[in-house]
């Protein structure tokens, strides 16, 4: 017996290193946005903690794209010497993954003015593929040429196919598509308010264009979950769509995605139920997109609590069993483990009551999933202790405003009194996704640690802007500057006609509303040219919309102190590393800081933080992503001790792709800024050991 044992066990162990050797001996290119199986891992051991501190500039790529507000969140990906990447204004680029000289650059739209937010793009074979505005794209990877034989004359318009009117809908996709055999699959960027288009997860052939199979995930009559909506959803109702990408598993021949809000995000009067397959996990099979199964990470949401990344395939080990598994970041902090071919959860899953709604028409659910396991890695919920005390003027300010909404914990309904939103409704963890160790099964998460306030307010029904900009622009047309652009003198500085071609079209993080109409997109025009509010179109009325709702928000306020900095004591971000084997948060630092506060002695404060990290066999976590120190970071992955840092030219809001070129180690990342009010960028830099 005791020998049987023995021998399993050093099978078990001899498979172990089988695997890794395995990894380690993989091609050493970034063929794929987040890397092999969106683990964001590089088998590659050049680099190293005993060497990383003589890292320096290789190379460095300026697109001179770059302008006010614009940013840059491509992870490049790198194939046979060339690294594929795009450009603020979304130019794809082919350039020497070795030099960094430009080999070819495609422009879909030379006259284009506004910056595109765009993730990357999608190698398959001859073929790259991305998106612009509502159009898929098929180009050549040799010459950056467009594949006339893919589509409509090179591309395909996302927009059709959908059960709608193409030219109401607004449909792109932020976060590039992965590819199954000869299948392009891929979610969807869609408005988050109303009117809204669908989010269908859909499969297209690599060569013609042709749709193979769609995913409604609003369900048609007759589908599973369509009891969980309104009757009429399916043909009104918006979101559910899959914009953080989704992610291949060519062997179980299943693709995975995480998917976000149903529209509107924070009032759901016209959605009463759970709104399936909104906030999901979903697991489909590649060939057809049937649902093999599912998770809901929130029912009815109204917190913007979607899932902000693509999920990790992992292996983990239970019982002496390695298992193919799949973890789930999320912006309240939970990190959510299932058995990848069955969604069996591999920690327990517990919930949470929820207060009922005082607002008038909503119904929440009466409870939410919670992750009992890990600890979550952001805290959650806010009480007086937790507000700063950077200094007794801006405490007693911060107080005072405290004492003014409510903060009942994670899930406390919105109000229009006002309701504490935290983790934020940027997160806890984000759109740069997590980082998997397959060595140490850790894996890496950085998050966000802000309060924003959420309030609802009735809308006016005669004026068009106040209904469909307000949210984001607030009243005053003052914005969010970082998040959401001042329109205050918009028209001295645009034309009456790139106005509205902004508003039909998008630009930035905002998508296109085009199912808003001529009519009512001109008085949005002239109200911004001219500040005289229009006395409302029949198609803006509550009597004629049919996605008419009462409330909607007063914009996306963070809760900061009177001088701008976090209402909340720090950390204000950090960097996590999870065992994801036994449940455990192995180590976590402060991540990021404010350079003007650092001066005075105040450090280690960790900042916001947007862009995802990487981790190597060579030992080490890389990562960009903090605002406004603009640096990037080396980390020790076992013990999350900072080894080397360095700063950019503008933050590295963005994935580092590591790669090998010509035997040496690359590690490249876009540094585009232009997030809360900080410097806009438009550099690739990439960065290696001196050559021998």
């Amino acid at each position: 017996m005791r020998h049987n044992v023995t021998l399993i066990r050093t099978l078990q162990f001899l498979a172990c290193i089988a695997a890794l050797a395995s990894l380690r001996a993989a091609d050493p290119d970034w063929p794929v946005n987040g890397g092999r199986n969106n683990i964001r891992y590089s088998p590659l051991t050049e680099i190293s903690p005993r060497n990383v501190g003589r890292l320096a500039v290789a190379w460095t790529y300026d697109s001179h794209d770059d302008f006010y507000g614009s940013e840059m969140q491509c992870n490049p990906v790198v194939a046979d010497g060339v690294l594929y990447a795009t450009t603020p204004r979304l130019r794809v680029v082919a350039l020497d993954a070795a030099t960094g000289r430009e080999i070819w650059s495609f422009d879909p739209d030379p006259h284009r003015t506004m910056h595109v937010r765009n993730r990357g793009v999608t190698l398959s074979k001859d073929r790259l593929f991305f998106t612009y505005l509502s159009y898929l794209y098929a180009l050549d990877r040799k010459t950056g040429r467009i594949v006339r034989s893919f589509g409509d004359n090179g591309r395909v318009d996302l927009r059709q196919g959908l059960g709608r009117p193409a030219d109401r809908m607004t449909v792109s996709a932020t976060s590039p598509g992965a590819i199954f055999e000869d299948l392009i699959i891929l979610g969807s960027t869609v408005p988050e308010t109303l009117p809204g288009s669908p989010g269908d997860i859909r499969a297209f052939d690599v060569h013609t264009g042709k749709l193979r199979w769609s995913f409604h995930t609003i369900p048609h009559p007759g589908e599973f979950g369509y009891d969980t909506w309104p009757p009429t959803a399916y043909k009104i109702s918006g979101g559910a769509n899959a914009w953080s990408g989704v992610v291949v598993d060519a062997k179980l021949e299943m693709v995975f995605a995480s998917t976000g809000s149903a529209s509107f995000d924070f009032y759901g009067a016209n959605r009463l139920g759970d709104d399936l397959f909104a906030d999901c996990i979903l697991a489909l099979d590649a060939r057809t997109g049937k649902r093999i199964w599912h998770f809901q990470g929130i029912h009815h949401n109204v917190w913007d609590y979607d899932f902000p990344a693509a999920p990790n395939l992992i292996t983990v080990t239970r019982n002496g069993r390695k298992i193919d598994a799949l973890a789930q970041i999320t912006k309240t902090g939970f990190v959510y483990v299932f058995n990848r071919r069955t969604g069996e959860p591999l920690f327990p899953i517990g919930s949470r009551k929820v207060p009922p709604s005082p607002v008038d028409g909503e119904k929440l659910a009466p409870s939410e999933p919670v992750a009992l396991k890990p600890p979550p890695f952001v805290r959650q919920g806010l009480i007086e202790d937790m507000l700063t005390t950077r200094t007794p003027e801006a405490h007693a300010a911060v107080l005072e405003m405290f004492r003014k909404v409510h903060s009942g914990g994670m899930f406390y309904p919105p109000t229009t009194e006002g309701t504490v939103i935290f983790p934020g409704f940027d997160g806890g963890g984000e759109w740069g996704g997590a980082a998997f160790d397959p060595e140490t099964v850790l894996l890496y998460v950085n998050a966000n640690e802000m309060a924003w306030i959420l309030r609802l307010v009735p809308r006016d029904e005669k004026s068009a802007y106040m209904n469909h900009c307000a949210s984001c622009h607030r009243p005053d047309r003052r914005g969010t500057p970082g998040e959401f652009p001042s329109l205050v003198d918009v028209g001295k500085r645009l034309s009456r006609q790139e106005i509205v071609r902004t508003i039909q079209q998008g630009a930035g993080r905002m998508p296109g509303f085009a199912a808003l109409g001529a009519a009512t997109i001109d008085d949005i025009a002239d109200f911004l040219i001219t500040g005289k509010d229009s006395t409302g179109h029949p198609e803006v009325t509550a009597h004629r919309d049919p996605n008419w709702l009462e409330y909607r928000s007063d914009g996306y306020n963070k809760f900061l102190d009177p001088d701008g900095y976090p209402a909340i004591a720090p950390p204000w971000g950090t960097l996590n590393a999870i065992d994801l084997n036994k449940g455990e948060i192995r180590w976590k630092v402060p991540f990021g800081e404010y350079p003007e506060l650092a001066a005075k002695g105040m450090r280690n404060t960790g900042s916001d933080n947007y862009g995802g990290p990487v981790v190597t066999a060579g030992g080490l976590v890389f990562i960009g992503a903090t605002d406004f120190d603009r640096k990037f970071h080396a980390y020790d992955k076992r013990s999350g001790k900072l080894l080397w840092e360095t700063t950019l030219p503008a933050a590295g809001n963005a994935t580092p792709a590591i790669y090998e070129a010509h035997g040496r180690e690359y590690v490249a990342i876009a540094c585009g800024g232009g997030k809360d009010k900080m410097p806009s960028g438009g550099k690739i830099v990439a960065f290696a050991l001196p050559e021998r």
